[in-house]
């Protein structure tokens, strides 16, 4: 029995747990993935001024009820727009618009920018003396319909102005147009009243307000104006609208229907050597 214990005892001394080794701590320099090693100190947020001011796009106009409007007074004078919905009554406006556009010499131009192009809508001119713009003329064309005799004289009568000529544009559908554009050619003299009577489907009149010079043509702050034209509405450009705005109608991407634009102007004699379709302007004695 004695050997049997003394066995035992070193079978147990076999099976006492070995001291663990003390933990060391390694530093390593090279980080093993992201997010471990030494970390930057976060740098503080510091606010510095803009060079410029910040500044906000003015929201656009819309102007739907009929009445005068002033929408600008600057150097150049009062610009003033006329709204006058209902001109003509629906059931008149319907046959005047079936009337002209089946009756009237419709055409398409040729404009000339960089290079010749077709304008997006189809065109007319009637009126005693020729008629340039884009680089283009247009020629005399006497030989008025009657119905926009009619038409004239209605318009006259409204707005105590009068009118020696006229522009017809047809919108074929929503993809015709026409672009950024001021009526401000020599022919049509000082602060010109042009009176626009639509038919047919309503198009979005646009109006953008001309930069000051201090901004290089950058149009991102300027005024904007929105005037829905519906069937039979009569709008009137006056004051210095021509010298101080832009206006245009722009394409529309889902259906519209055709629509007939009327465009009374009068229209002067250049001077002899200017070139025609060019600003011209004039001094208190000339006019």
């Amino acid at each position: 029995m004695s050997d049997k214990r003394q066995r035992a005892r070193v079978q147990g001394s076999w099976a006492q747990q070995r001291p663990r080794p003390s933990r060391t701590t390694v530093q390593n320099s090279q980080p093993s993935s992201w997010g471990s090693g030494p970390q930057r100190t976060p740098r503080t947020f510091e606010f510095q001024q803009p060079d410029k001011p910040i500044r906000e796009v003015p929201a656009e106009t819309v102007i739907e009820e009929a009445g005068v409007h002033e929408i600008s007074q600057g150097p150049s004078g009062v610009s003033r727009l006329r709204l006058i919905p209902g001109f003509l009554p629906p059931h008149e406006a319907d046959w005047i618009f079936s009337k002209l556009l089946a009756e009237l010499p419709w055409s398409q131009k040729t404009n000339y920018r960089e290079e010749a192009y077709d304008e997006p809508r189809l065109t007319c001119w009637f009126g005693e003396l020729p008629y340039t713009y884009a680089k283009s003329t247009m020629t005399a064309n006497t030989q008025w319909h009657p119905l926009l005799l009619t038409l004239r004289d209605a318009v006259s009568h409204h707005t105590s102005s009068s009118f020696n000529s006229l522009l017809c544009n047809l919108y074929r559908d929503g993809h015709d147009s026409i672009g950024w554009h001021s009526d401000d050619e020599a022919s049509l003299g000082e602060k010109p009243t042009i009176a626009s009577l639509s038919l047919g489907d309503t198009r979005v009149f646009s109006l953008r307000k001309q930069p000051p010079p201090e901004e290089d043509g950058d149009y991102t702050y300027v005024q904007r104006i929105r005037v829905p034209l519906s069937h039979g509405t009569l709008l009137l450009m006056e004051g210095a609208t021509q010298d101080d705005w832009q206006h245009r109608v722009a394409k529309e991407y889902h259906d519209r229907g055709p629509r007939i634009n009327l465009t009374f102007r009068t229209i002067y004699p250049e001077p002899e050597g200017h070139r025609p379709g060019t600003r011209l302007r004039f001094t208190a004695k000339q006019m």
